[in-house]
């Protein structure tokens, strides 16, 4: 009996511990307080809320150190900065029940990627608008993210140019033009494909090249190009670098990091995507599917939860600005 009661008072200790901790995340006000730290000391706190569909959830967010950004993965909201000392209230009503993510928007240190959070929204599925449920491009052509894909030679002697490309006065034939060619294929591919044509058999190699530019030119536009630009520098430009050579500011070296990504595997340094050896092997499948799933053993974070479909194309399309000179104008 002593033994038992001395159980229930341990019981009832770390009960009121709980019931005091959840009450100083819920304000007098009815708001669930977040607090936002560095990474390295806690990140989100809490992280993971609950609440129901077409509820107003009032949150006062909290920064306890630097300034930090909130904001919902997928959705229309607009960034919300957090300054130390200055708490902001926000109302989220969530019309659909799932499952969102919040993350910060600031670069706050080498590990801000893992400043994540989930919004569990409940209520009646019946609700829910019936999407017919689609899987990422690379598993639907089978594939492998894991698999290396730099070229150890390339017959390439300049970097392509669409300028020069459309100075050759060729119209490649319009099945390279189609969106399914584009996503699917790698520039390699393409550059064999392009000079196997009877239409090629007057150019050089590079002047080929020139040709795959014009491939790649036409998958996308001025304003996508835009939307990238402003995505990759708000979410990878600190890791890769604003020219995209892998020398980002949070950049991990290899050699010497004794830093690890979530799965316990040794960071490696970001690849230079202004390295055609690297980026012409890979097709836009293969790109998009590392920025969704992220890179297994490699600390790529995954933002298949924080970016639409349309937003990880757009960043995709980005990425080939660096490897094909004058994209678009």
């Amino acid at each position: 009996m002593e033994n038992i009661a001395r159980i229930a008072a341990i019981v009832l200790v770390f009960g009121a511990s709980i019931v005091i901790v959840a009450a100083r995340w819920v304000n007098a006000g009815g708001k669930v307080e977040i607090h936002a730290t560095m990474p390295e000391k806690g990140g989100w706190l809490p992280d993971n809320i609950t609440t129901q569909v077409n509820e107003p959830l009032n949150l006062r967010l909290i920064s306890d150190d630097v300034v930090h950004g909130f904001a919902i993965g997928q959705s229309d909201l607009e960034p919300v900065d957090i300054h130390p000392g200055k708490p902001k209230d926000i109302t989220l009503t969530f019309d659909q029940p799932g499952s969102y993510t919040f993350y910060c928007t600031r670069w706050c240190g080498a590990n801000h990627w893992r400043m994540r959070g989930t919004i569990t929204v409940e209520g009646d599925t019946s609700t829910t608008v019936s999407d017919e449920a689609t899987s990422p491009l690379y598993l639907d052509l089978s594939i492998d993210l894991d698999a290396p894909h730099d070229l150890p030679e390339l017959n390439l002697e300049r970097v392509p140019s669409t300028e020069l490309g459309q100075k050759l006065g060729i119209d490649p034939p319009a099945r390279y033009l189609s969106r399914e060619y584009y996503l699917s294929h790698t520039p390699n591919q393409a550059w064999g494909d392009l000079r196997s044509e009877s239409f090629s058999e007057n150019l050089n190699d590079s002047q080929v090249w020139e040709l795959v530019a014009l491939v790649w030119s036409a998958a996308t536009t001025n304003q996508l190009l835009n939307v990238g630009q402003e995505l990759y520098n708000q979410n990878c430009a600190a890791c890769h670098g604003a020219q995209g050579r892998g020398d980002g500011v949070f950049a991990l070296d290899a050699s010497d990091s004794p830093e690890l990504d979530s799965m316990g595997n040794d960071a490696v340094q970001p690849p230079d995507f202004n390295d055609p050896r690297q980026m012409y092997g890979a097709s836009p499948a293969l790109l998009q599917g590392k920025i969704i799933r992220g890179g297994m053993g490699t600390g790529m974070p995954s933002w298949g939860q924080i970016l639409s479909e349309d937003q990880s194309w757009a960043l995709t399309n980005f990425l080939w600005t660096f490897s094909i000179q004058d994209h678009k104008e």
